[in-house]
């Protein structure tokens, strides 16, 4: 009888190893097994999208910059700052491997904030420059930059639910289990430090709107 056992076919001798298997994966499964790699990617998902929003901003500005130039040459400072401020924020990533660095994140942000504010002190000068405001370039980049900062808003948003939902599986119950055992490794996302009442989509009014009710 022994003789027998030993010499059964491997493939016989591994089926209680597959069906032990065929048991198990579809209750880890069903236990929420998947959750925290799936929130994990959402997340990762959620960011890359900030990014391309930013980077989506961050390519109008030279036109808008030369635009601008064209008919108010002698604001150099403020478009000196905005060249500044878009360098700053270039420099600084982020990237899905260092959302766990808080000041990483934070940095980013602020270098982002800057370059908000050089843009909308720009915005500012226009209003003093009538023929500037009638161009058609000029126009065209408004309309891309308040889509832009519209999408920035969304993409932000969706990150913040996101890095929440992720970091709620690290903590709450039955996904906590996974996260003491299986995925150890697995740390909180850093989130926007700015408050929800602050995220309003910027106002960029190049005065069109004025002129159009005057009319």
């Amino acid at each position: 009888m022994i003789t027998e056992r030993l010499s059964l076919p491997s493939p016989f001798r591994s089926l209680p190893a597959l069906l032990m298997m065929a048991f198990v994966l579809p209750l880890l499964a069903g236990c929420g097994y998947n959750t925290i790699p799936t929130a994990e990617e959402n997340a990762h998902a959620a960011w890359s999208e900030v990014l391309n929003q930013y980077q989506r901003r961050s390519d109008l500005i030279p036109n808008l910059v030369e635009t601008v130039k064209g008919y108010a040459s002698h604001e150099k400072d403020t478009l000196d700052a905005v060249v500044e401020a878009r360098a700053k924020a270039t420099q600084i990533t982020v990237t899905p491997d260092t959302l766990k660095d808080p000041e990483a994140l934070k940095k980013f942000q602020d270098a982002q904030a800057g370059l908000t504010s050089a843009l909308s002190r720009l915005i500012a000068v226009s209003e003093a420059y009538p023929d500037l405001k009638a161009n058609q370039n000029f126009l065209a980049l408004q309309a891309q930059l308040e889509g832009t900062e519209n999408r920035i808003a969304v993409a932000r948003r969706d990150y913040i639910q996101a890095v929440r939902d992720y970091n709620l599986t690290l903590k709450t119950f039955p996904s906590v289990l996974w996260a003491t055992f299986w995925f150890r490794g697995n740390q909180p996302f850093a989130n926007f430090t700015v408050d929800e009442d602050k995220m309003q989509v910027p106002k960029v009014d190049f005065g069109t709107s004025t002129t159009k009710q005057g009319g």
